[in-house]
């Protein structure tokens, strides 16, 4: 299994590629497909994670405080 690390650095590396002005549409076009699918892959893993710190916190019964990063 790839880190979230690695998922990162290919979905990057993708867009580098699909930002070329000489990349072929058919080649375009798996690549597009294969970013989506690490896309999601990542976002569920990221999702995952987050159910666990939730938990985590929960368990702790307040005694840990939460702050939302994205605020």
């Amino acid at each position: 299994m790839t880190t979230i690390a690695e998922e990162l650095l290919r979905l990057e590396e993708i867009v580098r590629k699909l930002e070329a002005d000489d990349i072929e549409l058919d080649a375009a076009l798996v690549l597009f497909e294969e970013g989506v699918g690490r896309l999601r892959a990542a976002r569920e893993r990221l999702t995952a994670a987050d159910l666990k710190v939730q938990a985590v916190l929960e368990e702790a019964g307040g005694a840990i405080r939460f702050q939302d990063l994205d605020a």
